[in-house]
């Protein structure tokens, strides 16, 4: 009998050990993500921030200032889809089965779908109800609360900070109500406050509402101290009304990067994933060019007291639905290539460069600098030797299993509707290329046929063991210099090989 029950609980372990082994998401197999997102750009359209993703009938539908709208299954893959009167910061909501668009200082468009066409059904700021606080508003967010009723958050000016205004439920232009105040910049709050050290203690910019109900408890997202500093960052507040009053979380800022490529996470919005977990999408600012933007978004978790966290990550993580546990979505690869050109003694090399756009910059993990080859230059070439070693040192082998590219686009980060000029097609071509010993190379990697249009890339790598690693650009804008602000090569540690045998003493 213990023999019997014996074998039963060795049967049930093994089936359980290999059930557990199959559903563990694994590196070249399973679908991972990176931020900045490699969004496809078009004419007409440009993800560059202040992101609304909203979910409907199983797709997602992305709109950024720049215009246009993106449309996703998975939250991965996004197809750019054209779009009119899209707005500076354009909010979209459906409500009884249509969809209303506003944004910045109005007005209100409504459509029978995501897609559109919007048409303009009036403006907030010209409606002979508006009360007091308006103030100029924008960054407008419509919320559709539980019971079906509408209401209008929105930013004043400055540090005003953040309003609300029941709507109408059969005029969604028009007041049903007072506007209330509801929260205004705090100086306590140093994350908030003006500058790239926060050092203007009485100057902010509080924008960026965003109003996500959970578990019963009404999370007031919003957005400081200004798009033009990397230490833009969101908090938030909870109430238990739309109408507040709301109380200021323990943990804020909820996002806030400083230093690396991703920098500036704010102003966004929360949409439930295929996953079924709460998924953050944010702006992020570059350093360079000024107000330079792109898109963000990282899982949200909730602690035991209903605190909200995001994690704010620039390596490649699980993508949505990959795994069930939303805190383990670190896939463990690392970048592998930072500042490797002028490390010492390395093999790095490239094969041009401009004064003051060193090859250097393409793997200095900041995003205010980059680098431009010369503009003879056919095939732009930049080789990374990953373990530049002294003679008396080991050299470290990487797995790498991914690559981010970030070129300097060629488009402004907003377009106005009078803007008649279409930006030149954001189409990159390029191969990588990896070896042992830095003379014999292999394609790990060939996109030199690519015709998708972005200028933020991530590509998986099939795992492979290397020493060094070789871009090679075969096509870009020629209309425009090259300038590539970052190159990343992920992947882990492998093997070590053995020093060089040190070279004896001569008397």
């Amino acid at each position: 009998m213990n023999r019997i029950l014996l074998s039963i609980t060795l049967i049930f372990t093994i089936l359980t050990a290999s059930t557990s082994h199959a559903s563990a998401p694994e590196i070249g197999k399973s679908a991972r993500y990176c931020n900045p997102l490699p969004m496809p750009t078009a004419p007409g359209g440009n993800a560059a921030g202040d992101v609304t993703v909203i979910k409907e009938q199983g797709k997602y539908y992305m709109y950024c200032t720049g215009g246009g709208a993106w449309v996703s299954e998975d939250m991965l893959n996004w197809t750019f889809q054209h779009v009119e009167n899209v707005p500076i910061a354009p909010d979209v909501v459906k409500y009884n089965d249509e969809f209303y668009m506003c944004g910045n200082d109005g007005p209100l468009f409504k459509a029978d779908n995501p897609l559109g066409p919007f048409i303009k059904l009036g403006d907030w700021k010209n409606t002979p109800d508006v009360a007091g606080g308006w103030n100029g508003a924008f960054d407008m967010d419509i919320y559709i609360d539980d019971d079906n009723k509408p209401y209008l958050f929105y930013a004043g000016r400055g540090v005003s900070g953040i309003f609300v205004v029941e709507l109408n439920p059969n005029d969604l232009t028009r007041f049903a109500g007072p506007v209330k105040h509801l929260i205004g910049f705090n100086s306590d709050h140093v994350w908030e406050r003006y500058g790239e050290m926060n050092e203007y203690t009485d100057v902010s910019w509080i924008e960026g509402s965003w109003l996500q109900k959970h578990n019963g408890v009404y999370y007031l997202q919003y957005s400081a101290c200004g798009t033009q500093w990397k230490t833009y960052a969101e908090g938030y507040y909870t109430g238990k009304s739309p109408m507040g009053p709301f109380t200021y979380a323990p943990n804020n800022p909820l996002l806030r990067k400083t230093e690396g490529i991703v920098t500036g996470p704010a102003h966004g919005s929360i949409v439930e994933g295929p996953d079924g977990n709460l998924w953050q999408f944010y702006t992020i600012v570059l350093s360079n060019p000024p107000g330079g933007r792109r898109i963000g978004m990282d899982r949200i978790t909730f602690d035991k007291n209903g605190n909200m966290s995001v994690q704010v990550t620039e390596t490649p993580q699980w993508a949505p639905g990959t795994i069930s546990d939303p805190t383990k979505g670190n896939s463990g690869s690392i970048p592998v290539t930072i500042n490797k050109v002028r490390a010492m003694n390395a093999l790095s090399k490239f094969s041009s460069e401009q004064p003051g756009r060193e090859a250097a910059y393409a793997v200095d993990n900041y995003s205010g600098t980059w680098w431009e080859p010369s503009p003879a230059d056919s095939t732009p070439t930049l080789t990374i030797e990953l373990s530049p070693a002294t003679r008396f040192d080991v050299v470290q082998l990487f797995t790498i299993d991914a690559v981010r590219l970030m070129f300097k686009g060629n488009r402004r980060w907003f377009r106005r509707a009078s803007e008649t000029e279409l930006p030149k097609p954001d189409l990159y071509q390029y191969k990588i290329d990896v070896s042992m010993d830095g003379d014999t190379y292999i394609t790990a990697l060939d996109q030199t046929k690519n015709a998708i249009l972005r200028n933020t890339i991530f590509e998986e790598i099939s795992p492979v063991k290397c020493h060094f690693v070789r871009l090679t650009i075969t096509e870009w804008p020629r209309t425009t210099p090259l300038g590539i602000i970052e190159f990343t090569i992920f992947g882990k540690p492998a093997e070590s090989l053995p020093a060089q045998e040190p070279i004896p003493e001569t008397r």
